[in-house]
């Protein structure tokens, strides 16, 4: 008997070593690059279970394609490049890997936020051009992060893990979320705030929330005026939250300090982006998960929702728990 065929859209750390290649006939794209998407699109149309990341689209014309998909394994916490109403309407399961990704994710957004409040690359780079002769009491001169008003645009499981880290810098915390977090509140001692007064009192921003139709462009020219001359913004939820011309002008004309992001829009960000021409702008190419521990469990829990989808039950981690409902 045929065994179920499932394409696979990019190999991740430990996939190798797991039990879909004696369970499935594979299909795997195996270069260190985002798969050709119409590539993508002829190997999915035959598939049963489909492994991708967040660079393969998952749309409605795939779908109509695919008439056997049983389910949809995304190697990420979003799921952007997924048609998620479309899925659940023909019955799709979509997994995702939350939890998972919120200790690494944290911990990037206190290393953004130190490397730059501190200056840290450019202290390294400082050093390796020779430029330093001597000590100096105005030397690389920077800003303190402890004791500052840190202000959380989401507070989900990776803004409660953020805010537990900047507890220890002893910062005043404040969010901003759709619904209260009482229980956040309670443990941590953050204060609920409108995005107007958050922008506002805030010497330092972190975004953290998931991009929607709602979200893309919630930090706009607007929002930037909002905030604080000295003020950092620091984005590592998704590129698309905040509108990038508006930053650039912002940072430009200094109308905040400074701004660091894991994340932007499009990624890769284009070499001749006017952002990379910025000294107050520090960027990493999304690499916020990027540590062998949290790699690896993403890749155990995608894996245990391709083989639940598959079987046929349930999801460890849905994206579209409605399905469920519909089934």
């Amino acid at each position: 008997m045929a065994k179920p065929k499932v394409v696979v859209a990019r190999m991740t750390p430990g996939l190798e070593s797991t039990e879909i290649w004696d369970a499935f006939d594979i299909w795997a794209w195996k270069e260190d690059r985002v798969m050709p998407e119409a590539m993508f699109r002829e190997k999915a149309a035959g598939a049963d279970g489909l492994l991708v990341t967040t660079f393969e689209p998952i749309d409605a014309a795939l779908l109509d394609a695919a008439p056997a998909l049983k389910v949809v394994s995304v190697y990420a916490v979003g799921v952007d490049a997924v048609d998620l109403p479309a899925c659940t309407a023909r019955g799709v399961p979509v997994g995702n890997t939350p939890g998972v990704v919120t200790q690494a994710t944290a911990d990037m957004a206190l290393a953004l936020m130190l490397s730059f409040s501190r200056r840290v690359l450019e202290g390294d780079a400082f050093v390796r051009a020779g430029k330093w002769e001597s000590w100096s009491p105005y030397l690389m001169i920077s800003n303190d992060v402890h004791g500052k008003t840190l202000g959380m645009v989401g507070m989900g499981r990776i803004g409660q893990a953020i805010a537990k880290r900047a507890a220890g810098f002893d910062m005043k915390i404040l969010y901003h979320s759709r619904t209260p977090k009482p229980e956040a509140e309670r443990e941590l001692g953050v204060v609920r705030a409108s995005l107007d007064d958050l922008l506002a009192r805030s010497d330092i921003v972190v975004i953290i929330l998931p991009l929607t139709d709602q979200t893309r462009h919630l930090i706009d020219a607007a929002a930037l005026a909002k905030m604080k001359k000295n003020a950092l913004l620091i984005n590592v939820a998704r590129g698309g939250v905040v509108d990038h011309k508006a930053l650039y002008e912002a940072l430009s004309s200094g109308a905040i300090r400074g701004a660091a992001a894991d994340v932007t829009e499009p990624e890769p960000l284009p070499r001749d982006d006017p952002l990379l021409t910025l000294d107050n702008f520090l960027v990493a190419p999304h690499v916020a998960t990027g540590t062998w521990e949290c790699r690896g469990l993403m890749t155990d829990l995608a894996v245990k929702n391709l083989m639940a989808g598959m079987r046929g039950e349930s999801l460890a981690a849905y994206a579209n728990p409605d399905v469920v409902q519909k089934a």
